[in-house]
């Protein structure tokens, strides 16, 4: 007997790395593969205000002169670097982290996509095998109708106006049979690609509603736009610093070999400089430039405020949804009920001889359609669960 893999979700309680093991090793390695490349890009956006030291050396040959040859040498080891960027050096380094935050941020949105996806696939799985069992059903009764409307037409009780609408529905529904056959392949092959473990092996977990305070305050793609906010603002600043004074040291070190044509014993072969330079660019775009990215730092606020509404609205809905799959449960519910009672009422009526065992039959088969109703309404609701806890941390 296969082990039974059992993913226990509960919403609110356990944490998004506790569903890593659904994706496939691949699909992990890549994950921590985009972490690891983020950090590092982050890493160098942190330092890229520091300047690199500048190391050269060249050799150079002269027939300038008759029957010789001179050859002279030079070696140098120098910087150029800003040590006050009138604050870009701050926010250079603020907005580095805020990249690498953002950047995490879309890599975790990505991930639990893929796991969502997973889960998701699974459910529509579940609820496409429960459609199948259903059509199952709904084609013995197709068969039985047929059967007693040919009766009926061989009787001179109908025309076969009736008799064809049977045969139509009855091939109606085995074509979406196959339809379903193809569906749950696809999904299986979906499935594949996203994780490697056999998907008949997998116990559906069990989700909780989520509470709006969690929905609205751990959303990740609010907090997404909250750090493109950061973002915008953070490069609003290293814009308007890249105008104001950047105060620089130089430092260098030369070695060379001493010029025919300067041979001076008070020149040094080896010597260094240093010193210091203080700049600002005018640029007669300047303000445009700065007014530019204030402009687009006020413009993610704004996205922001407005994710907000939209995911209010996103939980409103949802919530809708769910009482509405709940009323239809409910209905179904009394329809069962009422099957039931019917099915037991012609079972007796079939032991009196007042109705035949196709009628049973048939009576005992909607009773087990509205069992598949059910059933596939509850996995409705677990996807609409899925759908608000794909949002959320």
């Amino acid at each position: 007997m296969k082990k039974i893999v059992i993913l226990s979700i509960i919403i609110g309680v356990t944490q998004a790395n506790e569903f890593d093991d659904i994706l496939s090793t691949n699909n992990q390695k890549i994950i921590k593969y985009q972490k690891k490349q983020n950090q590092l890009n982050s890493d160098k956006l942190e330092k890229s205000w520091i300047n690199p030291i500048t190391i050269s050396y060249s050799k150079n040959y002269s027939h300038q002169f008759k029957n010789s040859r001179v050859d002279t040498g030079s070696f140098s080891i120098g910087i150029n670097q800003p040590i006050f960027k009138s604050g870009g050096i701050y926010f250079a380094m603020k907005y580095a982290n805020i990249v690498h935050k953002l950047g995490d941020t879309n890599i975790d949105i990505a991930k639990k996509s893929m796991i969502i996806n997973a889960l998701s696939t699974l459910y529509n799985i579940s609820k496409a095998k429960l459609q199948k069992a259903k059509l199952s059903l709904l084609i013995k009764n197709d068969n039985i109708d047929i059967k007693q409307k040919e009766d009926k037409y061989n009787s001179g009780l109908i025309d076969s106006s009736f008799l064809d609408q049977a045969i139509i529905k009855k091939n109606s529904d085995e074509l979406a049979l196959l339809e379903l056959d193809l569906k749950i392949v696809k999904l299986q092959n979906a499935f594949s690609l996203l994780s490697d473990k056999n998907p008949n092996s997998i116990k559906l977990p069990k989700l909780k509603l989520i509470k709006a305070s969690r929905y609205k305050g751990k959303n990740l793609e609010l907090i997404k736009k909250k750090f493109e906010a950061q973002e915008k603002k953070y490069s609003s600043k290293l814009i308007w610093t890249q105008y104001l004074p950047t105060i620089s040291v130089e430092a260098r070190y030369n070695d060379s070999d001493p010029s025919p044509f300067f041979n001076s014993p008070n020149i040094k072969e080896a010597y260094y400089t240093y010193g210091f330079r203080i700049s600002m660019p005018i640029s007669i775009n300047s303000l445009k430039d700065i007014e530019a990215s204030k402009v687009a730092y006020m413009e993610a606020q704004t996205k922001l405020i407005e994710k907000r509404i939209e995911i209010d609205n996103e939980y409103k809905l949802a919530i809708t949804n769910l009482n509405i799959l709940k009323k239809k449960i409910a209905l179904t519910k009394k329809d069962e009920k009422l099957y039931r009672r019917l099915y037991n009422s012609t079972k007796n009526l079939q032991k009196a001889g007042e109705k035949t065992k196709f009628d049973t039959e048939l009576m005992l088969n909607s009773l087990n359609i509205k069992k598949y109703d059910k059933k596939i309404y509850q996995l409705d609701i677990e996807l609409q669960l899925l759908s608000l806890y794909s949002k959320v941390i």
